[in-house]
């Protein structure tokens, strides 16, 4: 008989990325420990990414050759006019120097004047970075060819040249914007303007795209605890709407086979308890005996096992929540057992169904006055979730054995051994109530020496 194998389990994209890219795998640790878990975040960083990188590579593929390739225009332009005003100022007549540099000021640049020196200042500081102290710089040197003295750091408007010549210091005062491709930010403002505008319109469209996902998935939750879920219209995107649609109609599926199965579970018991009354009448009236005894014996065995079936098969999903203050429910819990001692803060309260958790407690404690000198119950709260511990002193069990006492009708064959009476249902029962709440039940040793049983519900 061939067997059909198992599909293959697809690793997440990202995951196959990280592989791909081979990064260290310290690094790649830390990479998906930090990468985003939820729908939202994962959306946002599918949209942002892209957009980032696009921008980064046009900002530097095509803004920055752009910036320093009008940069080294404007500013061959500006040691060219430079270079010609010197060349004219040393080859015409000492009388005509003033009106070339009066001309030059009013048509060429800002300021123009012939200083009385022959000193140029001293070298002010470099700037760390500066495409304009460095193209302008080197084209002056190649266009003039003679000492000067370049100030771009001075005003953030202008740039000051001086030039020593034949006739003195020749100071030129110029526009910044005319020798520097200074409008440059003003691209990348709109680009993070237009980039901020698009990432709050993809946030609010993600928004309208999530919320129906997790309106599903909370009631998916509440469903899952047994809580109402009320009102849910499927809405968003049509995938999201069909599984909205699937969740409803399953919810009506199992609603209907949950009461389709408590109306036969009443049926049957009902059955069951007229024959068994009858048996208890029948052998009221035969005359006392062992074999009459036996028999009594047997028949309170038979209404003490149906008890134990019908509440394993019964549901409490008609139970509604509230919340409940839970040192009064364990007390009522372990009344009548006068072995159990009770630890539990009177100011603890969760939003539990009381019934269900009551007869919780009572399985779980009951299981352990059976093999137990002394039992101690105790009840903690994180705010979120309520913890209920059932420790004793028994001989406990081997932990290899610890989620196999919650199968149905498990019997243990050590220390709780199968001399006991009892159908092996008590810690099935618990663990039940206890997922239908969504929460749970689990075994581990008791810091009395014996057995412990851990209940974790939502509070």
């Amino acid at each position: 008989m061939s067997v059909a194998a198992e599909p293959r389990r697809q690793r997440p994209l990202w995951r196959r990325i990280l592989r791909w890219l081979g990064l260290p795998p310290p690094l790649e640790r830390w990479l998906r420990r930090r990468l985003p878990r939820r729908l939202f975040a994962r959306s946002l960083l599918i949209i942002i990414l892209p957009m980032l990188i696009l921008q980064s590579v046009v900002a530097f593929v095509f803004l920055d050759r752009h910036w320093e390739n009008m940069t080294t225009r404007l500013s061959v332009a500006t040691a060219t006019e430079i270079a010609a005003l010197v060349d004219i100022l040393e080859t015409a007549p000492d009388e005509r120097g003033a009106e070339l540099v009066a001309v030059a000021g009013a048509r060429l640049f800002t300021e123009v004047t012939l200083l009385e020196t022959d000193h140029l200042p001293l070298p002010g500081p470099k700037p760390f970075f500066s495409l304009l102290d460095r193209t302008l710089s080197r084209l002056i040197s190649v266009e003039v060819n003679r000492p000067f003295w370049i100030d771009t750091l001075g005003s953030s408007r202008f740039v000051e040249v001086q030039v020593k010549t034949h006739a003195g210091i020749l100071r030129i005062v110029t526009r910044r914007s005319h020798t520097y491709a200074s409008d440059a930010h003003i691209t990348l403002v709109w680009m993070a303007g237009t980039s901020l505008v698009l990432i709050a319109v993809a946030i609010l469209f993600l928004k309208g795209q999530v919320r129906p996902i997790q309106e599903l998935a909370a009631a998916a939750e509440r469903f899952g605890q047994g809580r109402p879920i009320g009102p849910l219209r499927p809405h968003g995107a049509i995938e999201v709407r069909q599984a909205g649609w699937a969740f409803l109609e399953m919810r009506q599926r199992i609603e209907r086979q949950i009461e389709q199965r408590t109306q036969m579970l009443a049926g049957v018991s009902h059955d069951l308890r007229t024959m068994l009354t009858r048996f208890r009448l029948e052998l009221a009236v035969l005359p006392e005996g062992e074999d009459v005894d036996a028999l009594t014996e047997d028949v309170d065995q038979m209404q003490a096992m149906l008890e134990d079936y019908l509440t394993f098969a019964r549901t409490d999903v008609d139970e509604p929540v509230a919340d409940v203050s839970i040192e009064p429910l364990i007390a009522s819990a372990v009344r009548g057992f006068d072995n159990v001692r009770v630890v539990v803060p009177q100011d603890i309260a969760a939003h539990i169904r009381p019934n269900a958790t009551l007869r919780l407690v009572a399985n779980l404690v009951s299981n352990a006055v059976a093999y137990a000198p002394n039992v101690e119950v105790g009840a903690t709260s994180d705010g979120n979730r309520l913890f209920i511990t059932v420790d004793d002193d028994g001989p406990g069990m081997p932990p290899d054995e610890y989620e196999a006492a919650f199968r149905p009708f498990y019997r243990l064959d050590n220390a709780r051994n199968q001399d006991r009476g009892g159908t092996g249902l008590g810690l099935t029962i618990a663990r039940d109530i206890a997922l239908r709440q969504g929460g749970n039940v689990t075994l581990s040793k008791s810091p009395l020496g014996g057995l412990r049983a851990r209940v974790r519900l939502p509070q």
